[in-house]
């Protein structure tokens, strides 16, 4: 799988330009200071036909084609009317949404699914350990954060996703590949969009963090530290092309739009592996 991200991260060497820099430093200026899941956030074009539609400070994408899009993540609940504004705003119909796709099953990324299946008729795919929380809505027994985190409205899941699995909505392709830590069904993404005849691979790569709450802790669980450690192994040997995440400050996703730094950076994966790796440490280390 790193070896076809590589193929097709080095269609050129050129940094590619943001396409929408002014948007993004409207998204900086109005979420300056904002907090919350929910706050609304400007739309911007990150590159070719990849948009925000997210709030302050979680992501949502949406990948445009001819026959219809692909959404990436859905937010908390009341961020849906805002991302469905968004959407036409930009001049898009939420019922050409065709596919809905998840970072992982954390309130903050699917607590809006349920709203948005319903606004947009799609189909929505996850990995099997994904699935049974994004049925039931409540969190796993065996999260990190079960013991301060709720759960969300309970969403329809069409397919349990492995690894390598592609999915298209007309011409548009995305795949799929499992990076459990975060929590058990965390799945990461890539495509390649274009502007023009400048192709690039996008790599959307879900949360790495180590993150105990209440009285969980890392060195009671050796099967979650080596699930991180073999994700984080995994991630850190991609050429990710533009990287882009689940929590834009992650990755300094609205920064990086705006120009202020290169958008696309042939070590950002291996920076944001070993910046998780350090922090799981640390968490050991406590």
């Amino acid at each position: 799988m790193s070896m076809t991200l590589a193929v097709l991260a080095a269609a050129t060497a050129v940094t590619p330009a943001p396409a929408d820099a002014a948007a993004a430093r409207a998204i900086i200026r109005q979420c300056e200071g904002k907090e919350n899941f929910s706050d609304p956030a400007p739309p911007a074009r990150i590159f070719g036909n990849v948009w925000y539609v997210g709030t302050c400070n979680v992501s949502v994408l949406l990948i445009t084609g001819p026959q219809g899009h692909i959404l990436v993540d859905a937010a908390v609940e009341e961020a849906v009317p805002q991302i469905l504004a968004t959407i036409r705003k930009l001049g898009f119909n939420p019922k050409d949404i065709g596919l809905i796709v998840s970072s992982h099953e954390h309130f903050d990324h699917v607590g809006g699914l349920a709203a948005l299946e319903k606004a947009t008729g799609a189909r929505f795919v996850a990995t099997a350990e994904a699935a049974k929380v994004i049925r039931s809505g409540k969190v796993s027994p065996a999260d990190p954060q079960v013991q301060e985190i709720h759960g969300s409205r309970p969403a329809r899941v069409d397919f349990a996703l492995k690894t390598g699995d592609v999915f298209s909505v007309g011409p548009l392709k995305i795949t799929a590949f499992q990076t459990p830590g975060h929590t058990e069904g965390s799945t990461s993404w890539y495509w390649k969009s274009c502007e023009g005849t400048d192709c690039r691979t996008i790599t959307y790569v879900d949360s790495l963090t180590a993150l105990p709450l209440g009285t969980y802790r890392f060195a009671d669980h050796p099967e979650r530290v080596a699930m991180f450690r073999k994700t984080f192994a995994q991630v850190e040997a991609l050429e990710c092309g533009i990287l882009l995440t689940p929590h834009p400050s992650a990755s300094a996703m609205f920064e990086r739009m705006s120009g202020s730094e290169p958008l696309a950076d042939p070590d950002a994966c291996k920076a944001l592996a070993a910046g998780a790796r350090d922090r799981l440490e640390k968490a050991l280390e406590k």
